[in-house]
């Protein structure tokens, strides 16, 4: 059995547009703006302008929020994808409530102490995208 496709069109455009250059080009784009996530809660939120909006998107990392600013979004990342930029990709800071940086173990600690699963999730997040597939989660199906 083939690779299966969502939609009219969606192979091509896939093949057209693929994840792992989306992912690179996020990557770079994150890096040249020196972007720093902030711990929030069991998550970590990312300011975004358009061009960062765009490329989160569509690589699919994080959930828009929304906010009553017009020039800038706000991404709320999940603890598994904070840490993939951060740890995998190393194009994001995270940072805490104090504004001081986490490096990667400070980071692993706190984000095992909230999540007693984190390590397991983490792997299989990480598995899946270096496979270039997107990971999101079941929560909003009740999973």
């Amino acid at each position: 059995m083939g690779s299966r496709w969502k939609g009219k069109g969606a192979e091509v455009k896939a093949l057209a547009d693929p994840i792992s250059e989306i992912v690179s080009q996020l990557q770079s784009s994150l890096i040249s703006s020196n972007s720093k996530g902030l711990l929030s809660g069991t998550g970590v939120l990312l300011k975004a302008d358009a061009e960062l909006t765009d490329l989160l998107n569509r690589a699919c990392f994080g959930r828009p929020r929304v906010t009553s600013e017009k020039n800038e979004q706000w991404f709320q990342l999940s603890t598994e994808e904070a840490f993939y930029l951060q740890h995998s990709l190393k194009c994001i800071k995270i940072v805490d409530h104090n504004d001081t940086e986490l490096n990667g173990d400070e980071l692993w600690k706190h984000m095992t102490s909230s999540r007693e699963n984190f390590p397991i999730l983490f792997k299989a997040f990480s598995h899946l995208r270096s496979k270039n597939w997107v990971v999101r989660s079941g929560s909003q199906y009740g999973v």
